[in-house]
């Protein structure tokens, strides 16, 4: 028989009297299988993978299952709540603390939490991330298994040559981070920017069952991917000018030319064109951009492009 239980553990006491939790909902199904985690939001203005796993609960409910699923749905709550990056009690980035300690900084204690309570406790991790509150993204990271990576069903991939550390992929010390342990990691970038994010979550709530059926978790097929691109690099190109960025650059997933014309910064007061971005590549293909006319200060994400000459095409 399927259960569902929520699991809210808690892992310190705040300065305001109250407790911080994580909040984990289990869902086991009628057979064995492996252990999913799917977490969203370890970045607070990401907050698209939440939405995702809001969305896919249903679905997940609804389905029949072998092994069981931990559903974090949002992994920072403070950064959250907030709608920042970086968890605000001391403006750490929770994804460069893990595995996390309990005699450290805020995040670390919430980095060691999930380490505990979720990391160690799965096979197979499933980490949704998104182009923030301004910036729009659309990629998946090859981690350390291919197919499920593909499974996702995002035309462009990402290989990259070394792990960052302190991420839930890539800890700083032995055996209880994603890579440490030896279980599979899908790393997704899906969806953020000022916009409707609906169709960024039917796509993510397709890829993931996507993958927990190319998993065996979820009973059916799994669909048949169309061409995909695998880059080796990518360039992040930022303003050095504030303003509003103006986008001039082809869609996401299209191809960049030799130092075409990204976008163009341009001051809110005087409306005079303080600087005129271009591709760093002499053939790239869109990752990340803006899809509206956003402020920006100098140094934030301006756009990333795949550097189509460290690609792997499909025949």
């Amino acid at each position: 028989m399927r259960t569902h239980r929520i699991h809210r553990p808690k892992y310190t006491t705040m300065a305001d009297g109250t407790d911080a939790v994580l909040t984990i909902h289990e869902l086991v199904g009628e057979s064995d299988g492996p252990t999913v985690g799917i977490s969203g939001s370890i970045h607070g203005n990401e907050n698209a993978g939440s939405q995702i796993i809001r969305e896919l609960w249903p679905v997940l409910r609804d389905s029949e299952l072998a092994g069981r699923i931990l559903l974090l749905p949002v992994a920072n709550p403070r950064a959250f709540a907030v709608n920042k990056r970086y968890t605000p009690v001391d403006e750490l980035n929770l994804n460069r603390q893990f595995p996390g300690s309990t005699t450290g900084w805020y995040s670390d204690h919430l980095a060691a939490a999930i380490t505990h309570e979720f990391l160690e406790r799965i096979d197979i991790h499933i980490d949704l991330h998104a182009g923030t509150d301004r910036p729009t993204v659309d990629y998946v990271y090859i981690m350390n298994d291919e197919p499920l990576s593909r499974a996702f069903g995002s035309l462009i991939l990402y290989r990259p040559q070394m792990g960052i550390s302190g991420t839930t992929y890539s800890g700083t010390t032995k055996s209880v981070t994603v890579d440490r342990r030896g279980i599979s990691s899908v790393v997704v970038e899906l969806g953020g920017g000022i916009i409707a994010q609906q169709s960024y979550v039917d796509r993510g709530v397709d890829g993931v069952m996507n993958i927990l059926r190319t998993a065996g978790v979820v009973a059916g097929e799994p669909s048949e991917m169309h061409r995909q691109i695998v880059v080796r690099g990518i360039e992040i190109v930022r303003p050095s000018q504030g303003g509003w960025l103006e986008t001039t650059a082809p869609p996401l997933g299209e191809l960049v030319g030799d130092k075409q014309e990204l976008g163009r910064v341009v001051s809110p007061y005087t409306f005079e064109t303080l600087e005129v971005i271009h591709s760093p590549l002499s053939s790239g293909i869109m990752i990340l951009s803006h899809l509206n006319r956003n402020l920006v200060e100098p140094g934030d994400y301006g756009y990333m492009v795949g550097d189509m000459s460290t690609a792997e095409l499909e025949p």
